[in-house]
Parts: structure tokens; C-alpha cells; sequence
């Protein structure tokens, strides 16, 4: 019995070892490439109508996230850090911001989809997505990496490596601040409350 828990204990250690070396490349591939994240404009069909920044207020800023939502573990660990930074903010600068995952598996995230999906992180959340161009054009522009991998054993069929940082971009498309892959708050509650102000 206790063999057994020390094997579960290394297989736990190995694990988060692996993920944790995954994370680190994943955002250390846009800095590697040497490409500078230009931002822009995002308009795209969604959850909440046909989406634009240039639709935000001039003192609101969109909180963009490139997943999907058939996503085991990132995606859904970086919606609810966006979900419990915000809960920390003060009401005026919760109303300022408006978070935005993007699908990258335009294949399988359809609007309904997304929409089942973002209501388990609250009501101010959107989803969009668009054609395999659009996604293309725009994750160029933010440094956004992604990769269909088949998984011919698995029920899914295939799985989407991506990178994952959150974007703080403005009405303009300019991106305030990028924010690294956490498993905590701390570092997009610092970004948000420095971008929001009091």
C-alpha cells in the first residue's frame, strides 16, 4: 500500500513537472520568435452579436484569450482566473472590463457551443470565433500560436496546443499589457488594477 502511494506520489510530481515545462514553452514562443505583438482591430461573430473593440467605451479594456472550449486543462484554468481577478476588482473597474476567449477550433466551437461554455464563468463573459482566415489574420497579429494535434485513441479526436497568454487591449486594438500563463490571479489582478486605475 505504501509502494502504491509513493508511485502515485512520483507519478503526480512528474505530471505537474511535464505541465509546467509545457506552460513555459508555450509562452516563450512568440518572445523566441522575436515578433512584436502589433494587436489591431477584432471584429468577429460572438455570443453577444457580431463583436468589435472599437464597440468598447474609451475607458474599457477587452481581456482577450485565445482557447477553445473542448480545452482539459488550460482553457478553463485561465477563464477562472479571469473570472476571480475581476471578482477582486472594485465594481467601477469590473463594469470597465470585458472578457473575450477567442475559439481556435472554429471546427467545433460553434456559437451555441461557446455560449454553454463561457455561462459556467459568469454573465460578462464573451465568446467568438470566425473563419480559419480570420483566426489565422488575427492571431499573426497577436503572436498567438496554435496547432490542431489528432488523437486517434481519444473520444475527441484531436486536441489544440495553444499559446495562452491574456491580452489587455483597448477600444483601438492596442495591446496594454500581455499577461503570462498563471494558474493565480495575482499578475492579471496587478495588470488590470494598473490599466484600470482606482
Amino acid at each position: 500500500m505504501k509502494r502504491q502511494a509513493i508511485w502515485f506520489g512520483l507519478a503526480a510530481i512528474v505530471l505537474m513537472v511535464g505541465a509546467g515545462g509545457y506552460f513555459w514553452y508555450q509562452q516563450q514562443v512568440v518572445a523566441a520568435s522575436g515578433s512584436e505583438i502589433q494587436g489591431g482591430p477584432v471584429e468577429l461573430p460572438s455570443t453577444d452579436g457580431d463583436f468589435s473593440l472599437s464597440q468598447l467605451d474609451d475607458d474599457q479594456l477587452a481581456v482577450l484569450f485565445f482557447g477553445y472550449t473542448y480545452c482539459p486543462d488550460v482553457c478553463p484554468m485561465s477563464m477562472s482566473v479571469v473570472r476571480q481577478a475581476m471578482a477582486e476588482l472594485n465594481e467601477d473597474q469590473r463594469d470597465r472590463v470585458v472578457p473575450l476567449l477567442i475559439s481556435v477550433d472554429p471546427e467545433r466551437d460553434t456559437l451555441e457551443r461557446l455560449d454553454e461554455y463561457i455561462a459556467y464563468f459568469g454573465d460578462r463573459f464573451i465568446g467568438a470565433t470566425g473563419s480559419q482566415q480570420q483566426l489565422e489574420e488575427l492571431a499573426e497579429r497577436y503572436g498567438v500560436v496554435w496547432r490542431k494535434v489528432q488523437t486517434p485513441d481519444s473520444a475527441m479526436d484531436y486536441t489544440v496546443d495553444h499559446s495562452s497568454s491574456l491580452y489587455l487591449v483597448d477600444r483601438d486594438g492596442v495591446v496594454q499589457k500581455r499577461v503570462l500563463y498563471s494558474p493565480t490571479p495575482h499578475a492579471l489582478l496587478s495588470a488590470l488594477q494598473t490599466e484600470l486605475g482606482s
